[in-house]
């Protein structure tokens, strides 16, 4: 390779290259000849092997970064096709990297250009990568075939219909090639792992690995209707019979051994074959159904799998039958002739492997066997119940662990084929009546699998089960066990009613269960305490809760949650206690007032704790949000605290605002309308606002119910203070905002004029002009031209001073006379009072209109007859007969007496209820 060169020597020339690579990026425009060179240097750097491993790194890292930026013909200083072409020979000039980490890069830099290039520009790739994998050489061989598998991934990724064509003929000239590559690779591990050479095993392996992951791109992207041809329906045919040899050969290969991690990879990656052609062509997967079904419940329910299988391949099996059971492609419509033969083909197969012995061998199976708490959950449970309590569901977690794989797979099992599996299951259960000798630990975690299996099938069983009966008959009493090995019982059953409650659970039997959460809420052990508190939060969160039955309970409840509050350290634990907590305060509302003292004081300190958890944080908001509603305008005691939290939350200079900045607003926002009075450090908040309506956000609905809040609560003080930021912020939003935005800007200031007519229009001047413009020139959009009436109504009605300022000056604005634009307002208002479809609008509008009348000029004179015959329609919609004495009167009136008054059902109003009741009383 020439001279050697001294490690300094190395860092001097390769520094210089990169320092020239580094400066191609601070200036494009003036260094555009140093760019059109700076890839061909990185080259140039990363292909020589002499020098430094980081410098090389960095100079591969430079060239990927490039590709995005200069490669494509219509990018900015896009390179030359000559420079391009002289690049993308030097990338497959040869393929021996020794260094694994930059082999890698040079794969995925190659596949980054070809995603551009191939085929059209660059024909010679694919039939260069599949010459240098025939070579004898071990390096260049496994380098090609790395390189062969990143091209082939980012060209299947491709999802233009011209793309896939292209894909479609690539697959159609090297598939056959790649099946005789991964078949000579695959017997070559089998011949070597048999001589017991576990050294070139383990290259033969890793080279079957590729083969394969370049066969699965192939097989299910490469072919529109891959069931037609015959080499890949045998090579689809050919994964089960390799899996088998796979597995066969896991049993003579030990833990440690250095084949063992790539054999297993290797198992996963045939199962993923499957799932992904499944996925991709469920018609075409048909033929393999029964194969596939055969071969998985035989590994996973049988004894053919003992020694063998091992979590990541039973999770694929169980996905694969999964996906076969609930895949509508197999599912007949309810008119059969609706069907297609396809579907009728594979519900066929489906019905005629799923019969009664195999279904009931899969159901006893999962129940007894994969549902059993194992000894490292046991283990976990006694030595971090917290991390136990938190379980891996949802999402798609069942894709991957094994305890939700086998939960949802029993789930789907169960609603396909529930005629047949009920009396299984309820065999089951039948069969664990009565209490469970604690001394044995089998029959414990058997009924617990039992009772897990009922919970989980609880809609599937709801014609099948009495559970009122079972709970007063067995599972109450199961609850009194107070043992600490019956604790699984205990833990489970409390689980199990919380499944059960929004299916069917008898109201009557509320107390009786409230009773016994309360006795669970005090057990020794921790697990049982939380799972305790999650059956409460969906108790008193379903539909048929009644406060009256919890409030005898409510004390000792609520003292007890707190109790656990403190006790838990994990911050996942302390959320889901939380959001417990929150749910009970916020289905007793007012009531929750006598009790709430030590949360209260307690929550401070909690949220000193988790500053580096903003999730956490995010539940205390949440928690503060019910808090205050319940608190109503007692709330105003927690402001110390309170106050700072909702500073903090919505200062979108802070980075925590990121999280809390949704939850931080609606604290804002219920604390104002539960707030009394106005208080300066509550008027002080409102300084984060401006930059909120400068985010125009989706929080921006949110941001005007604020101002709204604060507007009501006291407007002269929070005017005076602000108006004038916020009616420039809103002379910013309405320049590019859409009509709902604009409505919300304008509903703010009308608001404004609603409680302070004689100041609002004055320190909203800026907006009106355009407000009279669009009534003038008729608004397109009735739902804005009904805003701007509503805004113009009150200036008219109710400063009528501003309103003769205003139309002088937009007189002069629009160069018109002062009669002639007058006239064209009212001719504009009169025609477009049909827009306007709430009563109390068009009275509004009516009556502005009539407080004209009085008036002398002959403009107005002249439209006496159009503003009379609006005034009676708005008249006729809100007049209404009075029953009892058979008059007619205005239903929008109020009298000064009335309170609001909310029903059983309904919540209490808020101070901001009653405050918003004040403009229209006032105005009467």
């Amino acid at each position: 390779m020439g001279a050697a060169v001294s490690p300094k020597g190395q860092w001097s020339a390769g520094t210089t290259e990169v320092s020239r690579l580094k400066n191609s990026s601070f200036s494009a425009e003036q260094n555009l000849p140093l760019i059109r060179g700076s890839l061909s240097a990185a080259v140039n750097i990363f292909t020589n092997h002499s020098l430094d491993v980081n410098v090389r790194w960095l100079a591969v890292l430079y060239f990927k970064n490039g590709i995005d930026r200069y490669w494509r013909r219509v990018a900015p200083h896009a390179l030359s096709e000559e420079e391009k072409t002289t690049l993308r020979a030097g990338l497959i000039a040869d393929f021996n990297e020794p260094v694994n980490q930059i082999a890698t890069q040079i794969s995925v830099l190659i596949a980054k250009v070809a995603r551009v290039d191939c085929p059209r520009q660059w024909p010679e790739l694919i039939p260069t990568l599949v010459e240098s994998v025939k070579v004898q050489d071990a390096l260049q061989q496994h380098r090609a075939l790395l390189t062969f598998y990143h091209v082939t991934k980012t060209l299947a990724s491709k999802r233009l219909a011209a793309d896939r064509k292209l894909f479609s003929d690539l697959t159609s000239s090297i598939y056959s090639f790649a099946c005789s590559l991964w078949n000579h690779h695959t017997d070559t591990f089998l011949q070597q792992i048999c001589t017991g050479d576990e050294a070139a095993a383990a290259n033969s392996l890793e080279r079957t690995l590729l083969s394969l992951k370049v066969l699965r791109k192939l097989t299910v992207h490469g072919f529109v209707e891959p069931h037609w041809n015959a080499e890949v329906m045998g090579f689809l045919h050919a994964v089960f019979e390799r899996l088998k040899q796979f597995l066969e050969c896991s049993r003579s290969i030990r833990a440690e051994s250095i084949c063992r991690d790539h054999l297993e990879k290797t198992i996963i990656l045939f199962t993923k074959v499957l799932l992904d052609f499944l996925d991709q062509h469920p018609f075409s997967f048909t033929a393999l159904i029964q194969r596939s079904l055969e071969f998985s419940v035989s590994y996973v329910f049988t004894e053919a799998g003992e020694g063998v299988v091992f979590e990541q391949f039973i999770v694929q099996c169980m996905n694969l039958i999964k996906m076969i059971v609930k895949n509508y492609a197999y599912k007949p419509s309810k008119n059969i002739e609706d069907s297609s033969p396809e579907t009728l083909e594979a519900h066929k197969i489906k019905t005629a492997f799923f019969t009664y012995p195999t279904l009931m061998e899969i159901c006893r199976r999962l129940v007894t066997h994969y549902f059993l708490l194992t000894k490292e959950e046991l283990t976990m449970w006694e030595e971090d119940p917290e991390s136990f309590t938190v379980e891996e569901t949802g999402g798609d977690s069942w894709k991957y662990s094994l305890r939700p794989c086998t939960e949802v797979l029993f789930m789907d099992i169960f609603h396909e084929y529930n005629q047949t599996l009920t009396p299984v299951l309820l065999e089951m259960v039948h069969s664990l009546q009565g209490s469970t000798n604690v001394e044995n630990t089998n029959a414990i975690l058997i009924k617990d699998a039992v009772y897990n299996a009922v919970g989980l099938a609880a809609y599937e069983l709801f014609d099948s089960v009495d559970f009122d009966q079972w709970f007063k008959n067995q599972l109450f009493a199961e609850l009194q066990v107070s043992d600490d090995r019956y604790k699984p019982i205990r833990r489970r059953v409390i689980w199990l009613i919380g499944q059960w409650i929004s299916v069917k659970f008898k109201s009557d039997l509320r107390p009786v269960l409230y009773e016994a959460i309360r006795n669970l809420l005090q057990d020794c052990d921790l697990v049982v305490r939380i799972e305790t508190a999650t059956t409460l939060k969906l108790t008193v969160d379903d539909f048929e809760f009644r406060t009256d039955q919890f409030l005898p309970y409510l004390e000792s409840m609520f003292t007890l949650l707190f109790q656990l509050l403190q006790e838990v350290t994990q911050c996942d634990t302390k959320m889901h206690v939380l959001h417990v907590l929150s749910c009970v305060i916020e289905r007793v509302n007012m009531q929750i007032r006598p009790y709430v003292g030590c949360l209260v004081q307690y929550l401070p300190l909690l949220w000193k704790q988790s500053e580096e958890h903003n999730m956490l944080r995010c539940a205390i908001l949440t928690t503060l949000i019910h808090l205050v509603q319940g608190l109503g305008a007692d709330s105003k005691n927690l402001y110390p605290f309170l106050l700072p939290v909702i500073q903090l939350s919505t200062d979108v200079s802070q980075p925590p605002h990121v999280y809390l900045l949704e939850d931080g607003l609606e604290l804002w926002l219920v604390t104002l309308e539960n707030s009394p009075c106005l208080t300066p450090e509550l008027l002080r908040i409102f300084q984060n606002m401006s930059a909120l309506l400068e985010l125009s956000s989706e929080n921006l609905k949110n941001c005007f119910k604020i101002i709204n809040a604060y507007i009501f609560l006291s407007s002269s003080e929070f005017l005076q203070m602000y108006a004038a930021d916020l009616c420039r912020s809103f002379c910013e939003l309405l320049k590019d905002i859409t009509i709902e935005g604009q409505v919300q800007v304008l509903k703010v200031v009308e608001n404004v004029l609603k409680v302070n007519p004689v100041l609002g229009p004055q320190m909203f001047q800026p907006l009106l002009p355009s407000v009279f413009r669009g009534i003038v020139d008729g608004e397109r959009y009735p739902v804005v031209m009904s805003t701007y009436l509503g805004i113009m109504g009150r200036v008219l009605l109710q400063n009528a001073s501003f309103f003769s300022l205003l139309l002088s000056q937009m007189a002069c604005e629009l160069g018109q006379e002062l009669d002639q634009i007058l006239g064209n307002m009212i001719e504009m208002w009169v025609d477009r009072m049909d827009t306007i479809t709430q009563p109390e609008r068009r009275k509004l509008s009516a009556l502005a209109l009539l407080s004209l009348l009085p008036s002398l000029n002959s403009v107005i004179q002249d439209k006496f007859c159009g503003i009379i015959n609006i005034s009676v329609e708005g008249l006729n919609d809100v007049m209404t007969e009075d029953s009892e004495t058979g008059t007619y009167k205005d239903c929008m009136l109020m009298s000064h007496f009335e309170e609001p008054k909310a029903t059983e059902d309904e919540e209490p109003p808020t101070e901001q209820d009653k405050r918003k009741k004040m403009p229209q009383l006032t105005s009467c």
